[in-house]
Formats: C-alpha cells, sequence, structure tokens
C-alpha cells in the first residue's frame, strides 16, 4: 500500500480509483489553496509516495524536497505551475492531463466569442437592472460572425477543436498562427498560415489565444498588437492569462481600440487588473473553461491513472518531464 497526498478536493472518479487500488489517500483539508509553506509542512507530516497536485499550487525545488514521493500527478494540462527541471535534477516523474478537456475548453472559448459578439452579458445586466422598456431598432447592436476571420494563435488540439467550431458551424474564415505549420489546419479547415503574428492580428475580426505560458508567450499580446486589431474585433483567451498583458488590454477596451474581450484566465489570478471589471465590453468568467462534470471527472480519473501506473512500476502514459 502507498501513501497518496491530494492537495485539494476534486471529483471522487481518481480518488475511488486510488482507493479501489489498495492505496492510502490524505485530502487537504483547506478550504481553498494551499500556500506553498502549507503544501511543505503536509508533506512533512506522513512519508508520501504519490502528490497529486492542482495548477493552482506552486511546485519547485523546495516542495520536492520535502517529500519522498517520485510523482507529481497535475491535475491540469498545462504544467507551468511546476519547476521541470528541478524535478529532472531530483528525479521526480510529472504528469498531466492531457486531451480530455479539449472540447470542453473549445466550447467554452466559442461560447465566449459568441456571448461577446452578441453582447449577451451586457443585454442581461441591462434587463436586469430594468432598463429595458420595449423595443428599439438600435438596442445593444452586437456582430455577425458568418463569414468574418477568427485568428487563433496557438494550433494544437484545441486551437484546431475551435477553428473547426467557427469554420463548419458559422461559416467563418480562419487564420492561424504557431512556431510551424500545420497541415490538418489547412487541410481541413481551409486556414491560412500567418508566420507574422502582426498579420494575424490586423486581419481577424476575433483573436483566440491558445498558447501554452512559456517565456515566450509571456506577453504575447501586448500593447503594440492590440493596437493592430480592428476597433470592430475582439480578443477571447481562454489558456493562460499572463499570455495577454492585462494592463494594455485594460486601456484597449476603455479607448475602444478593440470591441471587446472575453477572458476566462487572468494575469494575477485571482485579482484582476485595475479598471477590467468595470467595462462593459468584457465578458469575465472565473477559470471554468474546462468545468463540465464530464471532463473534471475524466481529469481526475486520468490524474490517478498516472500514479497508479507509477506505483506500479510502469510508465505513465502523460508524462511531462
Amino acid at each position: 500500500m502507498s501513501r497518496i497526498f491530494v492537495t485539494r478536493k476534486i471529483p471522487e472518479d481518481g480518488i475511488n480509483l486510488l482507493q479501489e487500488a489498495g492505496h492510502e489517500v490524505t485530502i487537504s483539508t483547506k478550504e481553498g489553496v494551499l500556500t506553498k509553506e502549507e503544501l511543505i509542512a503536509e508533506l512533512g507530516k506522513e512519508s508520501y509516495d504519490a502528490v497529486l497536485c492542482l495548477l493552482t499550487d506552486t511546485i519547485d525545488g523546495e516542495v520536492f524536497d520535502a517529500t519522498d514521493a517520485k510523482i507529481f500527478a497535475n491535475y491540469a494540462v498545462g504544467y507551468d505551475n511546476i519547476d521541470l527541471e528541478a524535478a529532472k535534477e531530483r528525479g521526480v516523474t510529472v504528469t498531466n492531463t492531457p486531451g480530455v478537456l479539449t472540447e470542453t475548453v473549445a466550447e467554452y472559448a466559442f461560447s465566449l466569442m459568441l456571448a461577446v459578439a452578441k453582447r449577451i452579458p451586457e443585454a442581461d445586466r441591462f434587463t436586469r437592472a430594468g432598463k429595458y422598456d420595449g423595443w428599439a431598432p438600435e438596442l445593444l447592436l452586437g456582430s455577425d460572425l458568418k463569414g468574418k476571420t477568427l485568428g487563433i494563435l496557438g494550433a494544437g488540439r484545441i486551437g484546431y477543436a475551435m477553428a473547426e467550431k467557427a469554420y463548419r458551424g458559422l461559416g467563418m474564415n480562419i487564420i492561424y498562427n504557431d512556431i510551424k505549420k500545420n497541415e490538418h489546419f489547412e487541410n481541413d479547415l481551409a486556414a491560412t498560415y500567418k508566420e507574422d503574428i502582426e498579420e494575424l492580428f490586423a486581419e481577424a475580426d476575433i483573436v483566440s489565444v491558445h498558447v501554452p505560458l512559456l517565456p515566450a508567450t509571456k506577453h504575447l499580446v501586448n500593447g503594440v498588437r492590440l493596437a493592430m486589431m480592428k476597433k470592430t474585433a475582439y480578443l477571447i483567451n481562454t489558456s493562460r492569462g499572463p499570455v495577454v498583458d492585462e494592463k494594455a488590454l485594460v486601456e484597449a477596451l476603455k479607448t475602444g481600440q478593440i470591441a471587446g474581450a472575453g477572458l476566462d484566465v487572468y494575469e494575477d489570478e485571482p485579482a484582476l487588473a485595475a479598471g477590467l471589471s468595470d467595462l462593459d465590453n468584457v465578458t469575465l468568467t472565473p477559470h471554468i473553461a474546462s468545468a463540465s462534470v464530464e471532463t473534471r471527472g475524466k481529469m481526475s480519473l486520468i490524474a490517478a491513472q498516472n500514479i497508479v501506473a507509477f506505483l506500479n512500476g510502469e510508465t505513465p502514459e502523460n508524462v511531462v518531464s
């Protein structure tokens, strides 16, 4: 029997799998995120063989040194919360939960695009505030999307799924930028590759962000590139907050440099950049793009399967280091 520490309450699917495999599972009882110091203290209470952590946990060399655990299974696709170099130096295996949330996040990004273009959240607030006093020809005019151009930043699985929905469902034109061309995009979606990212910002009616957070992608969307966008254009971000310079975005929204934005992630979560929540032309949601019952349950299961495989002496399917 091995001991496993889970840093926060997650759906039972994975917990049940670990217990059925004969392992002892300890789940943090704290409501909310453990600070790094709290996590180190928790790991020091017992001898653990594995840790199931979340993207809100800071996992670095000090955390690795606080436990004998040689696998940290991240309950997320991204793993920018984990110091992979420190893990490698200590022989610690890191895994993630890719693939399972592709369609869920793409659906959410697509929903945000519709919400901001059709001004649905604004209309909801307007109606609830008792301001609706009858039909009017220019009340809350939004934008049509059929035939418009969607710019995809990051031609991975989620980016493709988002583009496919827009292309097949709304007849949108697809342009994309990535470190290299993607034949899947071009053959299936008649997409056009934009090696020059500035061309994408200038041509797109919607820019949807689907890149991982890396040193090279921090502030990929910055003030200069926002200024290149059409005044009728919208920005959607369901990837990672620091990919967008949030202060520059606030300014672009305030001045009408772009028409609006839909954000599910933030540069300094859970804090928002000053003035962001005061703006009507931005839709803000609390990092819930993958928050469906089905997907969060599958993520829990995959994280647990990675741990079980490792403890059985096998190589987990989703190793990232």
